[in-house]
């Protein structure tokens, strides 16, 4: 058995997610990270999954999650993922995932997972007691999908920080009690996001959980009402359209949402439309959108058409990350003193 992380020859491995809780992406977590997925397949070896064993630590009705893992899938495809290049799949189909989590979770501390604050956030509203114990141990899973694939890299936004620092401590961890098995990942900062808030409420960001329905761009609605809410979005005081989230929250959103969508710099669109009404910048805003979203929702509702080649392509992908993972959760249940089978 080897623990060699991949050669440093090779394109450096880098992990990410996302779960499957919502019919759509959404403005706010396309644009803000997801579609920087596309550019980490020129130079490294990607592996992304949809965590659906993440998605059931609270309630789900089960056809919704099955439908909603294909949505997400079929949207990952339609945005540019490239099977041939990344291994897509679903979390629960590598069995991995659960298995080495259980290992972890023997080496974590009670406060030590405690400490975790989204677990903190997330049982607020119905309290401590009411909470799973797979919320709790949350944060150890998502250190097992990590570490199963031993990447150099993993994206991360500030609210993932501490997971991935309880990740680092981990594989130290077993690393000093067994043997040197993990290398210990390092967070890979995206290149500055567009931080995109809610039409309605442009001092709060975008939010599938927050932002009320005219608030929020879906992906998947049809162009024509996205293109509604733009006109419909809420802007402020005085006439002049130039970026400052202080004073002119709405403007300033409408103004990141139209420079990540074309490409074009903020002072550029400032001066374009130096002179002219908010009215003129959500007209033609309101076009940009239903021109980005229009092929990339008709690609998305392709590949739902097509079960059977939207399970192949995961059913590859969960083959590759298999294989992967596999070879990682021997090494770690030779070290723990597992008896392998027929041994």
């Amino acid at each position: 058995m080897s623990d060699a992380p991949p050669s440093p020859a090779a394109r450096p491995r880098v992990l990410s997610g996302i779960q499957p809780t919502a019919d759509s992406f959404h403005f706010g977590n396309y644009l803000g990270a997801l579609r920087q997925w596309v550019a980490l397949q020129e130079d490294h070896e990607p592996f992304f999954f949809i965590a659906d064993l993440h998605a059931i630590t609270v309630e789900q009705d089960p056809k919704l999650l099955r439908d909603r893992v294909r949505r997400a899938a079929a949207q990952l495809l339609a945005m540019g993922i490239d099977p041939e290049r990344s291994a897509v799949f679903v979390q629960s189909q590598v069995p991995a995932h659960a298995q080495l989590s259980w290992v972890l979770q023997c080496l974590t501390g009670f406060g030590e997972a405690r400490r975790m604050t989204q677990f903190k956030d997330k049982s607020a509203k119905g309290g401590e007691g009411q909470a799973s114990v797979g919320l709790f141990t949350y944060p150890i899973l998502q250190a097992a999908d990590i570490l199963l694939y031993r990447p150099q890299y993993v994206p991360v936004g500030e609210d993932q920080r501490q997971h991935l620092e309880l990740t680092r401590d981990l594989a130290g961890r077993f690393n000093h009690r067994y043997k040197k098995t993990f290398r210990l990942p390092e967070p890979y900062i995206l290149k500055e996001t567009a931080k995109i808030t809610d039409l309605q409420e442009p001092t709060a960001k975008m939010s599938k959980s927050a932002s009320s329905p005219a608030g929020i761009v879906e992906m998947l609605d049809d162009p024509k009402v996205s293109a509604k809410k733009i006109r419909s979005a809420v802007t402020d005081s005085g006439s002049e359209i130039r970026f400052d989230e202080t004073e002119k929250p709405g403007i300033s959103n409408l103004l990141t949402i139209f420079s990540a969508l074309t490409g074009r710099e903020i002072p550029d669109l400032e001066k374009a439309y130096d002179g002219r009404g908010y009215g003129d910048l959500k007209k033609d805003l309101a076009d940009v959108v239903v021109d980005f979203v229009t092929p990339f929702r008709d690609r998305t509702l392709e590949l739902l058409d097509d079960r059977a080649q939207l399970g192949a392509i995961l059913r590859d992908g969960a083959e590759k990350a298999g294989a992967v993972a596999e070879r990682t959760l021997a090494d770690v249940y030779d070290r723990v003193g597992f008896v392998a089978p027929g041994r």
